[in-house]
């Protein structure tokens, strides 16, 4: 035991050692250091598959698997993934969370394995609904899998982190061990199949029993899990390797008695990245930690920071302005805007589908809701954008962020699929402003559209074309600017949309419109240049431009290839 608790304090200081050099954020991490360690000593990976729900607790995990030098890159397009992504030691990448115990499921039994599959999942991923869906799945089908929920006390939701939470100490742990011990569970599942013969009804008291006693004896919220036909295990104290160890070491020794879950305590320390940034140096590394590279710069406004002041000015004007919020929820421009809508502001954490619901109800209510979502995130809230806003006209305002390519964030939070898969819905209205001042005028003009719903895509239209060419602002993906188009395809010979966004979007519906005008039997010949049909991973934002072949060298050269300049494209690449 003393040599896994050295371990674990050389992964914290290698992981603060790592923030210090890079700028990743490591908070998350930090507090399931222990916890781990005792995972990785207790499993076998890769042959136990470990399946992690979020990605900002990983990092100790990515050490112990051999990942180190990777993650003294910067974060660029060579560097380690913030996220889990497919490979040895993950069987299944995850970037928004809730996918690992639904992922963890069945196919192993199918196959006649005996591997251990371990979820781990955190407190702010039970606030989407899938991560009961996979429970209530996994207890129907009584599914030999480990589920480890690692409640840091930290909630989306501050009023969450308000209620009483689980508390350790030396009754909770002694319980703890005494529930995974090899011997009780043995005993309750032969008293269950005991019952099971004597009939329902005794069968039916005895699990009323059991439901009761620990009940009783178990943290607030134990028995939901219980419900959901998973056996509840803790709370466990998150920092103690030895009380992990045992009992997990427990848990993995008894087969086919349906799915477990490990209640672990791994609250984390608001100031622990303060009070390790403040050592002079680091034993670990030679050379000190530079803490001056750690300490808050002032930021550069941003699109949301534009986007908020639009919106507290448009609220001041309309008191039935509201907002929706679904994400994390930490970004200052939507503090900012929560501090000044006050009661008019919901955040619901990674709640998407109910987001977008609630927005619809909000309106049929007779408010003017602005639903606020990530791009990567509002993918996941599909079917209600469509049933229950679209369908029904509903006016909701969608604002999309982070849309287009991310830079260091990756594929897994890009946004680059939303003007597709808005603009092919019936009733949506989609706007794309190109500047700051377009932005707060969108802004107002949501406000006023009040008979079907509408989205905001915040991305840049690219102002140097690098050649003598029109570049016109299109604003609106739907409804087209037909006016607009017609008279560029009349003026000019050559037109080329371009977007950050997939194909099937604002090039799309040009090329549909040309055709069906006969624009395109006049001549006039169209390119259309969008992201490539594959995944960006995370870089740099110019070097993700570079290899979407989005920079303005890019698209210079499309026009001159359509000019018949093919030479000058050539040397304009090179």
């Amino acid at each position: 035991m003393q040599e896994l608790r050295q371990l674990a304090d050389d992964i914290q200081s290698e992981l603060m050692f790592i923030m210090s050099q890079t700028q990743r954020s490591v908070k998350a991490s930090l507090s399931v250091v222990e916890l781990t360690v005792a995972i990785h000593h207790v499993f076998h990976s890769p042959l136990d598959k470990i399946l992690w729900d979020m990605e900002d607790q990983t990092y100790p995990h990515k050490l112990l698997t051999g990942r180190r030098p990777l993650m003294h890159k910067s974060r660029t397009q060579d560097d380690l993934s913030s996220y889990t992504c497919r490979s040895e030691f993950d069987p299944l990448g995850s970037g928004h969370g809730c996918n690992s115990i639904s992922s963890g499921l069945v196919a192993r039994d199918i196959k006649g394995k005996r591997d251990r599959i371990v979820a781990v999942i955190s407190n702010e991923t039970t606030m989407a609904g899938q991560v009961y869906e996979a429970m209530s799945n996994a207890g129907y089908l009584d599914s030999n899998m480990i589920v480890i929920l690692n409640d840091s006390h930290h909630s989306l939701l501050p009023k969450l982190e308000q209620v009483p939470k689980a508390s350790i100490n030396a009754l909770s742990s002694t319980l703890s061990k005494l529930q995974s011990s090899k011997i009780f569970r043995k005993f309750r599942e032969f008293a269950k199949v005991l019952t099971k013969k004597i009939g329902r009804g005794m069968h039916e008291w005895a699990a009323k029993v059991d439901e009761y006693a620990r009940g009783m004896v178990g943290p607030p919220g134990s028995t939901l899990f219980e419900e959901l036909g998973l056996y509840y295990i803790g709370p466990v104290d998150g920092r103690n390797i030895e009380d992990l160890v045992c009992v997990l070491r427990e848990v993995a020794s008894v087969n086919s008695t349906g799915p477990v879950l490990v209640h672990v305590i791994t609250k984390e320390d608001d100031n622990v990245e303060d009070n390790q940034m403040s050592k002079p140096s680091d034993e670990n590394h030679e050379g000190p930690i530079d803490t001056d590279s750690l300490q808050s710069k002032s930021r550069p406004q941003t699109y949301s920071d534009f986007f908020v002041e639009a919106l507290i000015t448009e609220s001041k004007k309309d008191k039935d302005i509201v907002v929706v919020h679904a994400g994390m929820g930490t970004e200052p421009s939507f503090l900012k805007l929560k501090d000044k809508l006050q009661d008019s502001f919901f955040h619901v954490g990674m709640a998407e589908q109910h987001a977008v619901t609630f927005s619809a109800g909000l309106s049929c209510g007779g408010l003017k809701p602005f639903c606020i979502i990530p791009s990567a995130f509002l993918q996941r809230a599909y079917d209600q954008v469509v049933h229950d806003v679209d369908r029904q006209k509903v006016p909701v305002r969608f604002v999309i962020t982070s849309a287009g390519l991310v830079g260091s964030d990756g594929a897994a939070q890009s946004g680059p699929f939303d003007i597709t898969f808005m603009s092919c819905l019936p009733n949506m209205i989609v706007m794309a402003p190109s500047d700051e001042v377009e932005l707060a005028r969108m802004v107002k003009t949501a406000v006023h559209i009040d008979d079907r719903p509408n989205c905001l895509r915040a991305h840049s239209v690219l102002a140097k074309m690098g050649i003598d060419v029109t570049v016109a602002d299109a604003r609106f993906c739907k409804p087209l600017d037909i006016e607009l188009v017609r008279m560029l395809c009349k003026n000019h010979k050559f037109l080329v949309t371009v977007e950050e966004g997939s194909i099937g979007g604002f090039g799309a519906h040009v090329a549909q419109f040309i055709s069906l005008d006969g624009l395109l039997d006049a001549g006039i010949k169209w390119r259309p240049i969008t992201l490539p049909d594959n995944y960006i991973e995370g870089a740099l934002p110019e070097d993700q431009l570079a290899l979407a072949g989005l920079t303005g060298n890019h698209i210079a050269a499309t026009a001159l290839n359509l000019l018949g300049r093919t030479r000058d494209a050539l040397l304009l690449m090179c």
